[in-house]
């Protein structure tokens, strides 16, 4: 039975862990409130910590101003700013300026909230273990758990919490210099043992730091099997320090590195359903990385504590009564730590996958790295160092006042006029296979809108392989002359524009309602029957079974993309995409979830590519050889036991051997118990990984939706041509409307004659009032 909620002022709060976010929330809950008793358990001695600087954004640092000025008075006579980001690899520097950052000593730091905490009568016991924070909560109104990563807490109380946490791959030490750095600085060491890499910040000016010094903030980084091949696992503390130091001789330069407690660890991201517990005894709270940790590569943990503290602060302060300030604390911050995770974990996985991207150019190296988190992009950038991302685009060979994204393409014999696809979205609105008006009008518009691709939905190869009564298909000469309708269209009123069909079959995913209608919902009466790689339904007990296909079945099958191939050709259409992905009957034949053959086409990996290769031979055989093909994959199930990411470079390397000019990489739709891991350009890795560890030629899809996602994908080399969906039904003529916004003008967004008087942005109604009068 829960405890009745009780009010937030004059309550016995309980800190447990004494680091930065833990005295944060002890003195400003004190502040709001000096009828609290609050006291802080920290098992160390005041002047122990671990590391050495504390990396703080603008953003954290105005939200300590305005909720303790003399924090911030206090913390601002210490810090030091820089702006510019130094990146060395293979002998030459790059900077980019106009980033802003802010440090200091995690000592100076412990310090001021120290003093602060005394001056207002926080309870700071040192060296004092505290009490399980259930024994706590029989004492105390509400228990603050900022016992870190390895929190007791959320470990006693993990049936509520229901934490995850995810070790990764790289090892990397914490270290100091006695170095006046004037920019955070990465350096990349190829060494014959593997690639390593060094983040490096100043934290203290000369005279700041506790023994007077300059001093920056050192870490070093490798892949575990790296580190391990060079020996680092059997270095002691002070073995580690001397080797690093010879590692990054351009930044170190032969300095001497120090050490504080500095060992080896490899990063764990952890992250609870929930991070408040409310049952008898009493309320517990987990703030700063015993919630939630976010990789060192993109900020700081202290910064997300401190942020956690300001808001269970405020929420106290806000609310009534102490249930409601947890939950709407808990409803604050879970979507921005989230945000933030998931950024971290592009920017890990970006340094993880080090070794596929140190072959770039320089300056586009540079770009791929700042731009990894996908945080800054090509837009933000450029208003930051405009001189760096024109010197990376010149690099790349983009015209002088051209965006990537308007660059031209070369696919066999089909020049692109720009990197934009609309994506194949099936529409629904055919009958008997055929398309109509709508389909004229849906492609022709958004081939008039400026994309240098526009793909057809799904076109399917029989009555059989259709997902819904309403699919467009291309087995008959009535559909033939209706696509050749819609491919002319597109050529006589956008000459520079080029038009893709896109053949499936829909596998054990056909028979099913239109998608407004139920989406992937058994046909309520005329089902027809399925095939597929094994007898499994794509949802167990709600949709129907398929027949597993036999070799006649197979090679009737392949014969009519093959002659579907034939009619799309003689239709028009300028490139031919395969669809192997999004669980669909070929891409049926690739995962292992869905392929459970016991014959030539199931087994291992190699086996379950056997059938889709037979049909994407059969279908570049009978298409033009002067026009491109490709193919789009699911990279991943987002399911335990489906394809990885190494699958999907062995899929995609067997496709281009196979003669597939470009790989279309989406992820999922496979398996219903998927689950991805949603976010903005998701997908977009495994369209990188790809392309940067095959050299293919890639297509990026998944969660894109702005022109600055496009320009910074395509400039950092991670694709080749992005296809959006979603914003291209909210707005035909996004492409057209991305290079007004860009004020660019030019053959990679050409505007229709008729709409040319509409090629400027419509000026809206004034805002601005009139000027003040002179006051006399």
């Amino acid at each position: 039975m829960s405890r009745a909620p009780e009010p937030v002022r004059g309550m016995r709060i309980a800190v447990v862990g004494g680091g930065p976010g833990g005295l944060y929330a002890a003195l400003l809950l004190k502040r709001l409130d000096p009828g609290r008793r609050v006291t802080v358990w920290e098992r160390n001695a005041p002047d122990e910590t671990f590391g050495f600087g504390v990396v703080l954004s603008d953003e954290t640092l105005g939200g300590i101003e305005n909720a303790d000025p003399e924090v911030y008075a206090a913390l601002r006579g210490h810090m030091v700013r820089w702006d510019a980001i130094d990146i060395v690899h293979r002998g030459r520097t790059l900077t980019s300026r106009g980033h802003g950052f802010s440090a200091l000593g995690r000592h100076t730091l412990l310090a001021v909230l120290h003093e602060r905490c005394r001056r207002l009568g926080v309870e700071l016991r040192f060296r004092s273990a505290a009490p399980p924070a259930a024994e706590l909560a029989r004492s105390h109104d509400l228990v603050v758990a900022a016992d870190g990563v390895h929190s007791r807490t959320r470990a006693a109380h993990a049936d509520t919490f229901r934490p995850r946490l995810r070790t990764h791959r790289c090892r990397y030490i914490w270290l100091a210099a006695d170095l006046p750095l004037d920019a955070f600085r990465f350096e990349i060491s190829e060494t014959p043992h593997g690639i390593w890499q060094l983040h490096a910040y100043p934290y203290a000016r000369l005279g700041d730091d506790p023994a007077g010094r300059s001093a920056c903030t050192v870490i070093a980084e490798a892949r575990e099997e790296v580190w391990r091949a060079a020996g680092f696992d059997a270095c002691d503390e002070q073995e580690s320090a001397a080797r690093v130091a010879a590692l990054f001789p351009h930044t170190l330069g032969g300095a001497a590195l120090r050490t504080n407690n500095s060992r080896w660890d490899a990063f764990r991201t952890v992250t609870n359903d929930r991070w408040v517990h409310t049952e008898n005894p009493g309320s517990i709270v987990l703030l700063g990385d015993a919630a939630h940790t976010a990789h060192f590569s993109i900020g700081s943990g202290t910064k997300l504590a401190v942020e956690d503290a300001l808001a269970l602060a405020a929420c106290l302060e806000e609310q009534p009564r102490l249930s409601d300030a947890l939950a709407a604390y808990e409803a604050e911050r879970q979507p921005v730590v989230r945000s933030t995770q998931r950024a971290a974990h592009a920017s890990l996985t970006w340094f993880e996958e080090l070794g596929t991207y140190t072959g770039q150019p320089p300056r586009r190296f540079a770009f791929n790295l700042l731009t990894r988190s996908r945080r800054v992009t090509h837009g933000n950038l450029r208003l930051r160092d405009r001189a760096f991302v024109e010197a990376a685009e010149a690099e790349a060979g983009t015209p002088p006042g051209t965006p990537p994204m308007f660059t031209p393409f070369r696919l066999r014999g089909l020049t692109l006029r720009n990197r934009v696809v609309v994506s194949p979205m099936d529409m629904y609105r055919a009958r008997d296979g055929v398309p109509g008006d709508f389909h004229l009008v849906h492609l022709g518009a958004r081939a008039l809108g400026g994309a240098g691709l526009t793909m057809t939905e799904m076109v399917c190869v029989s009555p059989r392989g259709r997902i819904t009564p309403g699919c467009t298909g291309l087995w008959s000469d009535e559909q033939e002359a209706a696509w050749r309708r819609v491919a002319d269209f597109v050529h006589a009123q956008s000459p520079t524009a080029a038009l893709g069909v896109q053949l499936g079959h829909s596998g054990r995913k056909g028979s099913t309602r239109l998608m407004w209608e139920g989406m992937d919902e058994p046909l309520p009466t005329g089902n027809w029957p399925l095939g597929a790689a094994s007898p499994l339904p794509y949802r167990p007990g709600v949709s129907q079974t398929p027949q597993e296909l036999d070799a006649r079945q197979l090679a009737q099958i392949r014969q009519q993309f093959a002659d579907c191939a034939g009619r799309a050709a003689r239709a028009g259409f300028d490139l031919l995409e395969l669809h192997c992905a999004h669980g669909y009957l070929l891409s049926g034949f690739l995962s292992p979830l869905t392929n459970h053959r016991t014959d030539g086409y199931g087994g291992d990996l190699d086996a379950r590519l056997r059938y889709p290769l037979e049909v994407f031979d059969a279908v570049r055989d009978v298409w033009p050889r002067q026009r491109p093909m490709t193919v789009r994959i699911s990279a991943t199930d987002w399911a335990d036991g489906g394809t990885t990411g190494e699958d999907a470079l062995r899929i995609a390397a067997a496709f281009a051997e196979h003669g597939a000019d470009a790989v279309d990489v989406s992820t999922g739709q496979v398996v219903a118990h998927e689950q991805p891991e949603r976010g903005r350009s998701y997908q977009t890795p495994y369209a990188d990984r790809i392309r940067n560890v095959l050299g293919v030629p890639v297509i990026a899809v998944g969660a894109l939706s702005s022109w600055d996602d496009v320009n910074s994908l395509l400039l950092a080399g991670r694709a080749d041509l992005c296809a959006l969906a979603r914003p291209h039904l909210y707005d035909p003529h996004w492409t057209l409307h991305a290079a007004a916004e860009q004020d660019y003008s030019g053959p990679g967004a050409p505007w229709p004659e008729p709409y040319r008087a509409g090629s400027r942005k419509p000026p809206t109604g004034r805002t601005d009032g009139p000027r003040p009068r002179l006051e006399l």
